[in-house]
C-alpha cells in the first residue's frame, strides 16, 4: 500500500511468529543500540521482542515488541509496538504506544496510532525479500504517523559494534510528515535491524551494540516503566 490507500487485511493470514530473514523477532530477544545525535549526544536504545500478543482494532493479532530510549540513564521515548507477518513472509506494521518523557513525566504521547482506529491503516515493516521495488507505506495515521520506506538493496556490508556483516538490506525511509528527512537503514541476515543513519533532516547514528536473551515478561511493564 502507499499514502493512504485502504487495506483490508484478513487476520487468518496472519502470524505473530515473525521469521522474515532480514527481521526475525523471537521473543525474548533484547537488541541494544547506541545513538549518537547531531550535537555528540549519546543514547542507549534497546528493542524486546516480547512474550506478549495484542489484538489490534482490525482485528490482526501482533507481537509486542518495546523500544526504549535512555539518555544518562533516563528514559526519553518509550514505545510499545505491534507487528505481524502475513503468509508471503512480509512484515506488517500494525499501530503503536509511544510517549516521549522529560525530567521523568510524560511530555507527549504524538505518533501514538492503531490501525482500524480513526481512519489509521496498516503499512509494511519490512518486504518478504530484498529485490529493490517501489515505495511503500510503513503507517499511516493523517497528520500523526506517514512513514514510507523503499528496498534499495540487499547486497550490502556494513560493520557495527556487533560485527561485520555482507548480504545487508537497505531501505530508503522518508516521512510525508517531514518531506526534507531521509533514513538509511540496514538489515542482516538472521540479525534484524543493526544500523540507522540520517541522511537529511539530522545527523543522528543507531548502530548495534549487543544482543542477549532475556527473561519471559521482560519488558512489559507500562509506559515508562519497562
Amino acid at each position: 500500500p502507499e499514502g493512504d490507500e485502504k487495506v483490508t487485511l484478513d487476520p487468518a493470514d496472519f502470524s505473530t511468529k515473525i521469521d522474515n530473514t532480514y527481521w526475525p523477532m523471537v521473543p525474548g530477544t533484547q537488541a541494544t543500540f547506541r545513538g549518537v545525535d547531531g550535537e555528540g549526544s549519546v543514547s542507549k536504545i534497546t528493542v524486546t521482542v516480547t512474550n506478549q500478543t495484542k489484538k489490534v482494532a482490525n482485528g490482526v493479532t501482533a507481537r509486542v515488541v518495546r523500544d526504549t530510549v535512555y539518555e544518562d540513564g533516563q528514559i526519553t521515548e518509550d514505545t510499545i509496538d505491534w507487528f505481524a507477518q502475513d503468509k508471503a513472509g512480509v512484515i506488517w506494521y500494525l499501530g503503536e504506544d509511544t510517549a516521549t518523557y522529560k525530567d521523568g513525566k510524560v511530555e507527549s504521547r504524538e505518533g501514538s496510532w492503531e490501525a482500524g482506529v480513526d481512519g489509521a491503516q496498516a503499512g509494511v515493516a519490512l518486504p518478504a525479500d530484498a529485490k529493490r521495488g517501489p515505495v511503500y507505506r510503513q503507517e499511516y495515521y493523517r497528520g500523526h504517523a506517514e512513514d514510507n520506506g523503499q528496498v534499495l538493496s540487499g547486497h550490502e556490508m556494513v560493520d557495527v559494534k556487533y560485527g561485520h556483516f555482507g548480504s545487508v538490506l537497505l531501505t530508503r525511509d522518508t516521512t510525508a510528515i517531514e518531506p526534507n528527512a531521509l533514513e538509511y537503514k540496514f538489515y542482516a541476515p538472521g540479525v534484524g535491524p543493526i544500523l540507522t543513519l540520517d541522511i537529511s533532516g539530522g545527523s543522528d547514528r543507531e548502530e548495534l551494540v549487543k544482543v542477549d536473551r532475556v527473561p519471559d515478561g521482560t519488558a512489559t511493564g507500562p509506559l515508562g516503566n519497562p
